[in-house]
């Protein structure tokens, strides 16, 4: 039930919530660059307020969507209060009203870990990331392919600036790839989308959805090849194999906080991939209808494939993390193409469990991490504490010992190793998928829908590209619960000669948020299952997303007074 203050209040703030999001850090970035840097304290707090209404914003958005009991758009808003499609057109549906709510949790989450520290390291952190909240909630809301592009541009540009803070030889080598990669990527989304347009004269979503059914034979064979080209700059952003090599080195090289944000950027890849090809490309699309989904079940089993490899052969934490990130986007892609609902509705449960594990694990590798750094004794490449030499004294031994042969039997565990190893097994969990948390739940429910393709007495039949993802998902499980687990020996279990860290409650509060809220999605899950049933049909029947769009109209001018002045 929704609120009677927020009912009553509702009809006359309702149109313009929809673009507060966006306007909320814009605003906000403004003020702090006219603050400077010497008010950092300040800016730090006003960062955490202006981005904990952001989130409180996109909750309400999504509370909004999931009670008004209509399964597509609620709300469309025009900024320029232009006739569609000639304007800029912003619309709330579920799916985008997830993708708020996630990327706002996320970045609460990197924002806290970053004002104990990281913020200090560099210069101008604070309005970086609102210009980037600002590109991810545009991204979300946008309508129109150019906007689409815009916000991508707003996000990436501030992603540059964040990727690079902190400074640091291996953060700047990465930091320099990661722009090139992503400069391409945008020139091929320029093209794609000039292709799209020259074919179809329109770049809204909507729009095209309406047209392109229409679209004569002959011009079929371009509008294609534009949509391939402009979906290269989308996998490319979601790190789709052979297009991720960029991800890896830039993700473990980025500060924590930084790194704990992008978890949410490879995901803006999968949300454009996921909006367009379900509206350009849906049943109603002629002969174009599900152009390129096989497409992209191959390149989600290849990621997939290679995040495994990927995760067996790293042994830093950092790296880790990063080839869960891949592991992710890889299944994603996979359970999209398929065009399944029941499969989409588990890919999406999925997706946000994913989004807030990754993050957490990325915040909490750089804990774990700190106090080989302040022993001096941070070693280089991929060795890790603990290392295999230490072991062989202890062979043949039936208890543990410390490195003075000392029992550990009965020893006080510290707080701060407790807080670490339990917030460790949360994530090894989360991340491979096993019980009893949401990363089970996430993948339980699309192997279920790809076992059962065919709802009613039809017998099922499984293809042979929906047994590789049944393969890969349980084998990619397997292999994050042995590298994370061979991982967590290492740092936890073999004797060590450091100290424990010392953690301060603003770095630790992030990493159980995050646990927290992957928690919730175990005691709301069927609620949230039943959100992404409902996205997923939203998504495969478009037609309430299009009329929405199509038949927005601008707001009237108000009347002239009879002296030619308006009242």
């Amino acid at each position: 039930m929704i609120h009677p203050t927020l009912q009553a209040l509702a009809p006359g703030l309702w149109p313009h919530l929809v673009i507060a999001p966006i306007l909320l850090p814009m605003l906000t970035a403004a003020v702090m660059m006219l603050l400077g840097e010497k008010r950092r304290r300040f800016k730090g707090w006003l960062n955490i307020a202006s981005t904990l209404c952001g989130l409180v914003l996109s909750i309400v958005l999504m509370r909004w969507v999931d009670h008004s009991g209509v399964p597509g758009v609620v709300g469309v808003y025009l900024p320029s209060n232009w006739d569609v499609p000639y304007g800029i057109v912003l619309a709330v549906d579920r799916l985008s009203a997830l993708m708020l709510v996630l990327a706002g949790g996320v970045a609460l989450g990197a924002l806290l870990f970053a004002v104990a520290r990281w913020d200090r390291a560099g210069v101008h952190f604070h309005p970086l990331f609102q210009i980037q909240l600002m590109g991810l909630y545009g991204a979300f809301l946008t309508a129109d392919l150019f906007n689409l592009f815009v916000f991508f541009e707003v996000m990436l540009s501030a992603s540059y600036g964040l990727m690079l803070h902190g400074s640091g030889r291996q953060r700047v080598s990465a930091g320099l790839h990661y722009i090139a990669i992503n400069l391409v990527a945008s020139s091929f989304f320029l093209i794609g989308a000039a292709m799209i347009y020259g074919v179809t004269g329109t770049l809204n979503f909507a729009d095209l959805a309406v047209k392109i059914p229409h679209i004569p034979v002959d011009d079929r064979g371009l509008l294609h090849a534009g949509a391939a080209i402009l979906a290269t700059a989308f996998l490319a952003k979601a790190a789709m194999w052979p297009m991720n090599a960029w991800l890896e080195p830039a993700y473990s090289g980025a500060s924590a906080p930084v790194a704990g944000l992008f978890a949410i950027m490879t995901k803006v890849g999968v949300y454009a991939v996921l909006r367009l090809w379900t509206l350009m490309f849906s049943e109603q699309a002629g002969p174009s209808a599900q152009f390129g989904g096989s497409w992209l079940v191959v390149g989600g089993l290849l990621t997939v494939g290679f995040g495994s490899l990927g995760m067996l052969g790293a042994k830093r934490l950092g790296r880790l993390a990063s080839f869960s990130v891949l592991i992710s986007s890889g299944t994603l892609l996979a359970a999209f193409g398929f065009g399944q609902p029941a499969l989409t509705a588990g890919a999406l449960y999925y997706l946000a469990s994913s989004t807030f594990a990754v993050s957490a694990f990325f915040l909490l590798a750089e804990l774990v991490e700190r106090s080989r750094v302040a022993a001096g004794s941070r070693p280089e490449g991929d060795t890790v504490p603990g290392a295999a030499d230490d072991e062989s004294q202890f062979e043949g031994m039936h208890i543990n010992l410390d490195e003075d042969e000392e029992p550990l039997i009965g020893r006080a565990i510290p707080a701060a190793m407790a807080f670490l190893g339990l917030s460790f097994i949360a994530c090894t969990l989360l991340l491979s998928g096993m019980p009893p948390l949401s990363g089970f739940i996430g993948k339980l429910a699309m192997l279920t829908a790809l076992l059962n393709p065919v709802e009613g007495d039809t017998v099922p039949v499984v293809t042979a590209t929906g047994w590789g993802l049944v393969v890969l998902m349980v084998g990619s499980g397997l292999v994050s619960m042995i590298a994370l687990s061979r991982a967590g020996i290492r740092h936890f279990w073999a004797p060590q000669d450091r100290p424990a860290p010392k953690l301060r409650i603003a770095e630790c509060l992030p990493i159980a948020m995050l646990v927290t809220a992957c928690c919730v999605l175990v005691v709301q899950g069927e609620a949230v299952v039943q959100y992404g049933r409902l996205t997923a049909w939203s998504l495969v029947n478009p037609t309430s997303y299009i009329d929405a769009v199509i038949t927005a109209m601008p707001v009237p001018s108000p009347p002239k007074a009879a002296g030619g002045a308006a009242p």
